[in-house]
């Protein structure tokens, strides 16, 4: 049978969709039909310049031929199999390709399917690791402000992004967080890491005085807070973080699954900020984003802990029936493939800085009130809209707009988000820039 995924749906009435105003979308959707290196097409065969990486995901670009053909050939092979005390090569494969990618003190990877996923695996993990020491009475975790760590439970109790949480009534207990880093005053248009902020991370101090250090588990943060609008760390403050951690015995878990795979260009960005956390978290870019999948890191030693007791004995109750798929196995080797033949983390490095100064240049272009970059990620904050009710309506206006003309954003709250795949070059750089600084002359 022939399959033709290009034709209109015959409804979009019953698909729930998630972060989407359903009434809004359904009244004029915006729709894609296929995806090819840098670009969207729509049903039109009208081009739309990805300046979002899909969702942070697809770095190596849409329709990579070396992902398609590992996925290609471990189907015709093998479909599906359990990893409940069962395996098959091609996971083992990717987590030794992993493994040999991260910095020396992380030796083991435990899949799932989602950030989300690899995020409640990390909590978990944490709170295990410190009772196996014989530290249970650790069980307070502590995130942050205006931090993204998905939707699961465990997500959203350490994430501290108030309409992911309002509607859901109490959350997981013990729970604390850290103030968030943004300080539009003295950091606005700040270039990388921001000068100022660095007593922020002084913070954690008072909340081990308020809790006492046996209490508290783990802190989690993502280098760069992305959702909320890509927030770059003070610098040092990352540094300052790590080492109240280890000052107090408590795990440091970054969650990179926005920062991580080749956003900084290498597979984690902990040696971007020369910090080193106990616990990393990833997914998005692993697959290409092709393949649901997230990955949980850990040192040698938090694994050593659970290698005890009898053998026959599960060491860590927890698994997901995907966990370790064989096409999203196939897809990080093909993915790794084409970083390295490709030499897209080298792209990362050297267009850095033409990425960084493409988006200050529009700096006093009207309603933009400030400019956050990082590696190859960015943040155009807008102001607010006089309707108290709908602050957000001058970013979300300018992002349908971009979507018309031929350019898809993420916008989220007052921010405009850019992470393009990592294959881009100048030219696609100034399309965005052109055509963000034209649509805002006119909302």
């Amino acid at each position: 049978m022939a399959y033709d995924f290009t034709t209109a749906a015959n409804s979009v009435e019953e698909y729930w969709m998630p972060f989407t105003p359903q009434r809004l979308f359904k009244k004029a959707p915006r729709m894609v039909v296929r995806a090819r290196g840098m670009h969207y097409y729509d049903q039109d065969n009208k081009p739309i310049l990805d300046a979002a990486a899909g969702m942070w995901c697809v770095n190596a670009g849409h329709d990579q031929p070396k992902v398609k053909e590992a996925i290609k050939a471990q189907l015709d092979l093998l479909d599906y199999a359990p990893s409940f005390q069962f395996g098959h090569p091609t996971v083992f494969k990717a987590a030794s390709r992993l493994i040999a990618g991260m910095p020396k003190p992380f030796t083991h990877v435990f899949f799932s399917n989602s950030g989300s996923e690899a995020v409640d695996t990390a909590l978990k993990i944490a709170l295990a690791y410190q009772r196996l020491k014989g530290e249970g009475t650790r069980r307070t975790l502590i995130g942050r402000e205006r931090a993204y760590h998905g939707v699961n439970f465990g997500g959203i109790s350490v994430g501290g992004l108030p309409y992911n949480r309002a509607v859901f009534g109490q959350l997981l207990p013990n729970i604390d967080h850290l103030p968030h880093t943004h300080d539009l005053n003295r950091n606005a248009f700040a270039k990388g890491q921001p000068d100022h902020g660095i007593e922020l991370a002084d913070a954690l101090e008072r909340l081990v005085y308020l809790h006492d250090a046996s209490n508290i588990a783990a802190v989690i943060v993502e280098p760069v807070s992305g959702s909320t609008g890509v927030l770059p760390p003070p610098k040092g403050y990352l540094k300052r973080i790590r080492e109240i951690c280890d000052k107090y015995g408590i795990l440091m878990i970054m969650d990179e699954v926005i920062t991580g795979f080749g956003r900084f260009g290498s597979m984690s960005s902990a040696e971007y900020f020369d910090v080193m956390p106990d616990i990393i978290t990833m997914a998005k870019g692993l697959t290409n984003g092709t393949v649901p999948m997230g990955a949980t890191f850990v040192r040698k030693e938090i694994y050593e802990a659970f290698m005890h007791g009898p053998e026959q004995f599960i060491e860590l109750m927890h698994g997901y029936t995907y966990s370790g798929h064989p096409l999203a196995a196939a897809a990080v080797i093909g993915t790794l493939d084409a970083i390295n033949d490709d030499k897209i983390w080298d792209n990362v490095k050297k267009m850095e800085r033409p990425f960084e100064e493409a988006m200050h240049s529009l700096k006093g272009t009207p309603r933009v009130v400030d400019i956050r970059n990082c590696g190859i990620l960015a943040g155009i904050q807008i102001e607010d809209h006089p309707d108290k009710h709908d602050p957000g309506r001058y970013c979300r206006e300018a992002a349908y707009e971009l979507f018309r003309r031929g350019v898809m954003v993420r916008y989220t709250g007052p921010n405009i988000c850019v992470s393009p795949p990592l294959i881009f070059d100048q030219s696609h750089l100034d399309e965005i820039v052109t055509k963000i600084r034209d649509v805002m002359k006119t909302i």
